[in-house]
């Protein structure tokens, strides 16, 4: 007797080590499947609400198509900017997972020179009566990617030239390496008394007639760099000196050029 209970117990011992392995599979199976379903009822979702979204004129042209909650933006656009507004408003859709922006932007065709030239009248007339004089910000141009470096004095100068320059016919891209200066007390009382130096001196005070042309102050932690076009350069000089001479100043860069002054012309 005592050897066949033993027999059944180690029946019953692999019975029981057997029966944990086969339910968790069999679970997994299911969950996998409920997991499926509920993606594709997502994606059917997804998909409903992203062409709302781009439901708009200026979308025409944008396509949208939605798997496993990734939805990849592909077609044509005439600005980079509707290519971001549909970028943004994609990454706004409830359960989405991610999103591939394909997008090309076509519409007018402009060399790299012309484009350049565009943007940088463009943006020394951006936020004039806003102290944009506090502002040196650069645009470089190949194969229609645009990028824009050097300072702003504000976030909101920041926007307001990526604003522009995202806006404008042409331009295929932009790179943002615009660095906006950290705020001080001390580096605005700077600007401003630079300001009253180089502008307040009369031969300089015409640099302030023409918003588009002014001498360019940016001040970074009492840092002085000068920037813009003079017509001397005995123009460049005195501003050099005149801003050199301001209290709290550290240092002065001048990054002034003289306008039609010749090249040097390489030895041979």
């Amino acid at each position: 007797m005592t050897k066949v209970r033993i027999g059944y117990t180690g029946i019953l011992a692999v019975f029981l080590w057997i029966a944990p392995i086969a339910v968790p599979a069999h679970a997994a199976a299911i969950a996998d499947e409920q997991a499926s379903s509920a993606a594709g009822q997502n994606d059917s979702q997804i998909q409903t609400d992203i062409n709302k979204q781009l439901g708009k004129s200026r979308f025409q042209g944008i396509q949208a198509t939605v798997q496993n909650g990734v939805i990849t933006l592909s077609g044509t656009t005439s600005l980079y900017e509707y290519k971001q507004d549909a970028d943004k408003k994609a990454h706004h859709v409830k359960n989405v997972v991610a999103v591939r922006n394909q997008i090309e932007v076509g519409g007018k065709e402009i060399s790299d020179q012309e484009l350049g030239q565009a943007l940088a009248e463009k943006l020394q007339y951006d936020r004039v009566g806003y102290g944009n004089v506090f502002n040196a910000i650069k645009v470089s141009v190949q194969n229609g990617v645009v990028t824009l470096g050097g300072s702003a004095r504000t976030p909101m100068d920041k926007d307001s030239a990526l604003s522009l320059v995202s806006n404008y016919p042409g331009v295929k891209d932009v790179i943002d390496d615009i660095e906006v200066l950290p705020p001080s007390p001390m580096d605005d009382r700077i600007r401003l008394e630079v300001a009253r130096a180089v502008y307040g001196y009369p031969t300089l005070n015409k640099y302030a007639i023409d918003p588009a042309k002014p001498i360019r102050i940016a001040v970074d932690r009492g840092n002085v760099e000068l920037y813009g076009v003079v017509d001397s350069q005995a123009d460049k000089d005195t501003a050099f000196i005149r801003a050199n001479g301001v209290p709290g100043v550290f240092k002065v860069t001048n990054n002034l050029v003289v306008a039609n002054q010749p090249t040097e012309k390489k030895k041979k």
